[in-house]
């Protein structure tokens, strides 16, 4: 695979080309390092309010109508999404209108109108969108967890923000904000797919046009400093469900972490697949849940180890200690050769596989660079992989899967006093 390289436009913007032999499409992403961790109380949720505006309307194109219907017209597919660190924009496209959608993109980033009433309509409508979140087990599961692993952190605020702070927030706040973070030196845009003749000059010529930003405006997060042990590990939605959801996390590895690559072995193994430990032992072999699934996401400054349930809520205690065992068991005797083995070839090919999307391809380089400013290519990645050992495994297991760390979050008719008792009866 070709080895993209980093290039900086006049104003130090990065822009980084992945050329994809035989597609006929482009996927342009932009990336912005800011999220609702940067954010503070009175501002909460200002990062994905501003994503929203993003679509509401510019000076050359003054309505969401002309916006949509201007990239609806190719069949493009577009969106953007805002995360605890990082706010995104992409749109994927007939590569001959390359020059549409790179202007489009920077018509939206650097000149939307923030228009009063479209800001007022869009409170509704981010309201509404936090109701949905809330009244879904499965989306609202992750707050409640994030919320219990994290605490007296930004990282452990809701990404949409409280509903009062949605309805009071000022179109100066918002301005504000976006003006400190959306700058050339916090930014970087992906073209990956089919790259034409001349897309350079055209970033240069619209990305690279934008002014720097004042220096220092951009107030960094606080890192994560975790607790000796967690004071109050369990965040509970008390709802009559007929399935309860189950959120299990611990703290993780950061990004830039030795490690990561056993992590995420660890993560595969115990619940990446349906031949993984959890599936078969919990779902397959005991009919104790319908879904099951283990993940390690990583941070600048920590990270997540998670396992998410879907359980039958007659035998949740049976199900929380069968799951804790499963860990138990990584932390207390190495993997197999043969599971090592399955767990590198199942990472290998469904890297292979997702890469053959153009908009896999830019996000995976935009986050690299964003969070590492290096550029690694999934054989790279895989390398690393490969050397993880058994050993390595069974000790970021221990590393990891800590009982003073473990926190929950269920979503069903129980007690936060019943999950408390029922995490605390078993110990790495």
């Amino acid at each position: 695979m070709i080895h993209p390289l980093p290039r900086q436009l006049k104003n130090g913007l990065t822009a980084i080309l992945v050329p994809q032999k035989g597609a006929t499409s482009v996927t342009i992403f932009v990336m912005i390092k800011v999220g609702s961790r940067y954010e503070a109380r009175n501002i909460n949720g200002a990062s994905h309010f501003i994503e929203h505006l993003m679509f509401k309307g510019t000076k050359r194109r003054p309505t969401t109508q002309i916006l949509t219907s201007t990239i609806d017209r190719y069949g493009a597919e577009y969106n953007a999404f805002t995360g605890k660190d990082l706010t995104a924009y992409y749109i994927k496209i007939d590569a001959c209108q390359t020059a549409l959608a790179v202007d489009l993109l920077h018509d939206m980033l650097f000149n939307s109108l923030f228009d009063s009433k479209e800001i007022d309509r869009e409170r509704g409508v981010i309201v509404e969108e936090i109701n949905m979140y809330e009244d879904n087990p499965g989306m609202h599961l992750g707050d409640l967890l994030e919320e219990a692993i994290f605490p007296k952190s930004t990282l452990g605020w809701n990404i949409a923000g409280p509903r009062e702070v949605v309805r009071q927030v000022t179109r100066e706040q918002l301005i504000n904000y976006r003006d400190a973070y959306y700058a050339p030196q916090r930014m970087a845009v992906v073209l990956a797919g089919k790259i034409m003749p001349g897309a350079m000059a055209l970033l240069q010529k619209t990305f690279g046009s934008v002014r720097p930003k004042l220096v220092g405006a951009d107030y960094d997060f606080s890192p994560f400093c975790p607790p000796g042990r967690l004071a109050d590990p369990v965040a509970l939605q008390n709802k009559k469900t007929e399935q309860v959801k189950l959120g299990l996390a611990f703290h993780g590895l950061p990004i830039k972490h030795k490690d990561l690559p056993a992590a995420t072995l660890l993560s595969t193994i115990l619940g990446g697949s349906m031949s993984s430990r959890l599936f078969i032992n919990i779902r397959e072999r005991r009919g104790l849940c319908y879904s099951i699934h283990a993940s390690h996401d990583a941070l600048e400054d920590t990270g997540i180890f998670s396992v998410m349930a879907g359980l039958d809520k007659s035998r949740l205690s049976e199900a929380v200690l069968a799951i804790l065992t499963e860990l138990k068991h990584a932390v207390r005797s190495p993997v197999t050769r043969e599971e090592l083995r399955r767990a590198k070839d199942h990472l290998h090919g469904h890297t292979m596989l997702a890469f053959e999307n153009s908009a896999v391809q830019a996000e995976w380089y935009g986050r690299q660079w964003t969070f590492l400013k290096e550029l690694q290519t999934p054989e790279e990645k895989m390398k690393l992989v490969e050397r993880v050992t058994a050993g390595q495994i069974q000790r970021v297991a221990k590393q990891i899967l800590r009982s003073e760390h473990l926190a929950a979050a269920v979503i069903g008719p129980f007690t936060k006093n019943a999950i408390t008792r029922l995490i605390s009866r078993v110990r790495f």
